[in-house]
């Protein structure tokens, strides 16, 4: 039989998956906001998903060339402004998460994710990404933020075009 639960480790099991919760909720809204990366997308609230010290890091030989690294909010803000300008630097992107791992200490919380990106470009070219990506948090002003985001390419290739106009295969219906 198990051994009943003290009421201070209920609120430590608590406070731990509240903490977990903050940490899938910042990450997903940094995925939503990279999604939809134009002079619409709110610059501000985007760069506020990171500690005012954060570090944002393209790490391996592809991404530390393409991506680089920046330090600071400010600096991170700048770099996606850099595709914030018109013509929209993405026509479609798209970021699916996978393989989540969300572990939370006396230091703060860290998650890694596998992260596969679809995107399609203002040139017209398509792009098939992936990416490990280890990113670790901590509790600033009352929020989880992200304090130290890496990205890492697994792979990455061209494509054809992502979207067609061709009707969808259901059944029961006739092809067109």
């Amino acid at each position: 039989m198990p051994s009943p639960v003290s009421l201070t480790e209920l609120h430590q099991r608590l406070h731990r998956f509240e903490i977990e919760h903050a940490v899938r909720a910042c990450m997903n809204r940094y995925m939503a906001l990279c999604d939809v990366l134009d002079v619409n997308t709110p610059l501000e609230e985007l760069a506020g998903l990171f500690t005012r010290e954060a570090v944002w890091e393209g790490k391996g030989v592809k991404y530390a060339d393409s991506f680089g690294g920046y330090r600071g909010r400010e600096a991170i803000g700048a770099m996606f402004a850099t595709y914030m300008k018109p013509p929209a630097h993405f026509v479609l992107n798209v970021h699916f998460l996978t393989s989540e791992l969300i572990e939370v200490d006396g230091q703060g919380a860290s998650g890694s994710w596998v992260m596969l990106q679809t995107s399609t470009f203002a040139s017209g070219a398509s792009h098939l990404n992936a990416a490990r990506l280890t990113v670790r948090f901590a509790e600033e002003e009352g929020q989880w933020r992200m304090a130290h985001f890496q990205t890492e390419n697994l792979f990455g290739r061209p494509v054809q075009a992502w979207n067609s106009d061709a009707r969808l295969p259901v059944p029961n219906t006739p092809e067109q």
